[in-house]
């Protein structure tokens, strides 16, 4: 069941909830996985296995060579992600509605803030976006808060049922969590009770145009 109320922001995830930029992802990180002699991955498994940002990831993955994995991965990445931006369903139709009522919104996201940003002026979408922070431009990326404070600064709006932060996946909804904002989730299927860790999302909706239908009617 629905818990929204008409929100005073709202913040988005990126890969996966307005675009949908992971054959990139999943290409640069094979490429990566196998300079550094590990198997590569199934693009399933690079669904399911990244969610932290590549500071929190990389030493995880590759040891004291994460740096090395780093730029080998970014080279490919750079090269490659403004040509494989594709737009999730109703993601532009939603950024329109919300700009027509004033609501206040940004994006946090564990893609590199350079690179988030890039991908934002390339779709044209920068004037709705006063403020996008990706992986490296707080102290701690997400899920820790740090990213939503910087996301609301300057728009005179506090953390609370007034804020949504809406994305795909359960390190979203814990990062909603831990900044006292409003979980909502947006993917085909429903996370399970699970990887939600006790998190219930406020509202879970398939897709962008469910978001739209579902704030038209608050």
């Amino acid at each position: 069941m629905s818990r929204l109320t008409r929100p005073q922001a709202v913040v988005y995830d990126w890969d996966g909830t307005l675009v949908n930029c992971w054959p990139t992802i999943h290409a640069a990180l094979n490429v990566t996985l196998k300079a550094m002699g590990h198997e590569p991955w199934t693009y399933e498994e690079t669904l399911v296995r990244v969610r932290k940002s590549m500071r929190d990831s990389f030493p995880e993955l590759f040891g004291d060579r994460w740096e090395e994995a780093g730029r080998i991965f970014y080279d490919h990445i750079n090269e490659n992600h403004l040509k494989g931006i594709e737009i999730k369903p109703g993601a532009e139709e939603l950024l329109r509605l919300l700009a027509a009522q004033g609501v206040y919104q940004s994006v946090v996201s564990n893609k590199q803030g350079a690179l988030l940003r890039a991908e934002i002026a390339h779709l044209g979408w920068a004037g709705y976006f006063p403020t996008a922070i990706g992986a490296g431009d707080a102290p701690h990326d997400k899920p820790a808060p740090d990213p939503m404070n910087m996301a609301l600064a300057g728009s005179g709006i506090n953390t609370g049922n007034g804020v949504w932060y809406v994305g795909d996946t359960e390190i979203d909804m814990e990062f909603a969590a831990a900044s006292k904002c409003v979980p909502v989730l947006v993917r085909e299927s429903p996370l399970s009770a699970e990887l939600l860790n006790n998190i219930e999302p406020a509202a879970y909706v398939r897709t962008c145009n469910e978001l739209v239908s579902r704030i038209t009617l608050l």
